[in-house]
């Protein structure tokens, strides 16, 4: 586990808007991506995350203009995904304000971009975003925003995406997605036993108890959230209490 868990508010972005679902449907309004960006900055996130949602399934890039916006706003680490297909797309994101690139349905399409890209830009600077979804004993990877099913195993994917060079692995349970019905931990810990690099969970987020138990019990090094935090339903300063009160370290 690194030092410090981390705590990511996630903004899924669609048509210039943050939105959130449940199990990647029934899409809502959540509110303007730079104001959004700019309260977690204050409020002590320690990254941000903006997700193009649609840029994988509708086949075009990241909107740069978002993302200009957004880092304007930031003075912490910015991941940005979405659409991302090649070195360009990455550098020009990069260039754009991002401090990392998450890269989930490219990455599948051709997995040597992992390799290239993490040779170009370095290791930190690339998250393997992968959605996933319960299958009997094992986890199903799925492609463009949760749409498509494919035959990989979402451990075996994670494991070979780390030997590739990935830095991070950002996991999202669709299962869990938006349910606010806890974390899939027994993902989370499948994956940390098998992966040297961070796992960041994703997906279930409805109390402060999930966000220690993802830590807790999945072994997770960081979480990430989205409506409990666009909602003000949970403070990024209560669930760092709470994991500070058991033992766990984080940045104040």
């Amino acid at each position: 586990m690194s030092l410090a868990v981390r705590i990511i508010p996630c903004l899924d972005v669609r048509g210039g808007r943050v939105v959130k679902g449940i199990n990647f449907k029934d899409i809502v309004d959540a509110g303007d991506p730079a104001e959004a960006a700019k309260r977690y900055d204050a409020e002590g996130a320690d990254e941000i995350c903006m997700l193009d949602i649609d840029a994988s399934f509708e086949e075009r890039s990241t909107t740069i203009e978002t993302v200009k916006s957004i880092a304007s706003q930031v003075f912490i680490p910015f991941t940005v995904g979405g659409g991302i297909k090649s070195l360009k797309d990455i550098d020009m994101l990069l260039k754009s304000g991002a401090d990392k690139v998450s890269i989930n349905t490219s990455a599948i399409l051709n997995p040597d971009l992992i390799a290239k890209a993490s040779k170009e830009y370095g290791a930190q600077c690339i998250v393997l975003a992968i959605d996933a979804k319960q299958d009997g004993e094992n986890w199903n990877v799925y492609t463009h925003g949760g749409k498509n099913k494919t035959d990989l195993n979402a451990v075996e994917w994670a494991t070979k995406g780390q030997d590739l060079g990935a830095g991070e692995i950002l996991m999202t349970s669709m299962d869990k997605d938006g349910t606010k019905s806890g974390f899939d931990n027994n993902l989370y810990k499948e994956l940390s036993n098998n992966l040297s690099i961070p796992v960041i969970a994703s997906g279930g987020a409805g109390e402060l108890s999930h966000l220690v138990d993802a830590v807790k019990l999945g072994k997770a090094d960081a979480l990430l959230a989205a409506s409990i935090f666009h909602y003000e339903e949970i403070s990024i300063k209560k669930v760092k209490q709470a994991l500070q009160e058991e033992g766990f370290e984080v940045r104040l």
